[in-house]
């Protein structure tokens, strides 16, 4: 078993290292006061390949291996959790959706102008009454002639505002649960299809991301905005997933790193007693128990990545990298608060920043609750149908 990078791979990894300390690190504190990040900032992201990361070239991406992928939002992740998701909706969710299930006038038309950053998408699945039980989704899609006319509502919704392209999620009347679900590329200003809440700076974190409340009445989508099979929805979402939760493993670890890197900093500069509280056992065993839980989450991680690069199934890894990396991102950022004392309180240090941002990370795109019972699926086996 190698361990090591591939050059391609490191260059990556150095190229987003070097972006994020020049491009993100001065100005976050601003874009999350001001609850937005500005169009221009993504457009040198896209001239760099990020915005396309996993996309063939064929198709306007920079065609990178998951593995780099996950370094990739590792990097970005460690300079603003709210880049982060931005760029992981981007890549692991609406692109993902197109090269997985869009048809080639779809990849063309689509997903050439997203890997390029001259368009942003959006995923559409959770409802304010379908979140971890998703398939109690009540949006409806109707065909009538050629043009199928959506109903409902979508609610927390990363990139609702901005999104060009919004992959909507809606189930034929009639159908229940699993069945009858599909997915259609509903274009931002198409007829009956509205913005109805923007959360930014109210939130708890990811304060520069825009979280949207969307609204479909009588929404006319054509037929040929269908994407993937009709009645196919379920397993589509699931296999999406999969990519969308390897894109928040790897940001965990990224704000981890951030938060215990601030740690080691305040630890080797703070003095206490006339030493550098750094000296103290208390302190060094935080710092030891969050460098060893960072490298273990990002192990999995980059485990999961491998796996997906190979093409075999990672369900189960993919989870057990979000579930870890979430639980682990929570407890590295409580220890960097501790060790700042009461400054981790205040909003002087970007600790508390990290502190607000990892909550998130074990409730979107599957809970930790959701992601224990995967885990337990696929090592148990399904529970018995009575």
């Amino acid at each position: 078993m190698d361990f090591r990078l591939t050059e391609e791979q490191r260059l990556v990894q150095e190229t987003a290292r070097d972006f994020v300390d020049r491009e993100i690190v001065p100005h976050v504190r601003e874009w999350e006061a001001k609850g937005e990040v500005p169009k221009a900032f993504y457009a040198k992201m896209a001239g760099l390949g990020f915005l396309g990361a996993p996309v063939p070239p064929e198709y306007g991406g920079a065609g990178m291996d998951y593995v780099s992928f996950a370094l990739l939002i590792e990097e970005i992740s460690r300079g603003s959790s709210s880049v982060r998701t931005t760029v992981s909706v981007q890549t692991s969710l609406s692109e993902s959706t197109l090269m997985l299930f869009g048809s080639e006038e779809q990849k063309k038309e689509w997903l050439v102008p997203l890997a390029k950053g001259k368009r942003f998408g959006a995923w559409a699945l959770t409802e304010p009454e379908a979140g971890s039980d998703a398939a109690n989704l009540a949006t409806t899609a109707t065909l009538r002639g050629d043009e199928w006319i959506l109903n409902g509502a979508k609610r927390f919704i990363s990139n609702g505002s901005l999104a060009d392209y919004v992959f909507v999620y809606a189930r034929e009347p009639g159908t229940q649960r699993h069945e009858g679900l599909s997915c259609f590329m509903v274009p931002k200003g198409t007829p009956g299809f509205s913005v109805t809440k923007v959360e930014t700076t109210t939130k708890l974190g990811l304060r520069a991301s825009p979280t949207a409340d969307l609204a479909f009445e009588d929404c006319h989508v054509l037929k040929g905005n269908l994407v993937g099979k009709r009645g196919g929805g379920w397993d589509q979402a699931m296999r999406t997933l999969n990519n969308g939760r390897l894109g928040i493993a790897a940001g965990a670890v990224g704000v981890a790193r951030a938060a215990l890197e601030a740690a080691v900093k305040y630890a080797q500069q703070r003095k206490a007693f006339n030493r550098p509280i750094g000296d103290f056992q208390l302190i060094r065993e935080m710092i030891a128990e969050s460098a060893m839980e960072i490298d273990a989450a990002r192990l999995l991680t980059l485990r999961a990545a491998h796996m997906r690069d190979l093409g075999v199934d990672n369900t189960k890894e993919v989870s057990m990298a979000k579930l870890f990396g979430a639980q682990m991102a929570m407890r590295v950022c409580d220890r960097a608060i501790q060790v700042h004392g009461g400054y981790g309180f205040s909003g002087d240090f970007d600790v508390e920043r990290y502190f607000r941002d990892a909550r998130i990370l074990g409730l979107y795109e599957g809970t930790n609750e959701i992601q224990k019972l995967i885990i337990a699926e696929k090592v148990l086996g399904p529970t018995a149908k009575k």
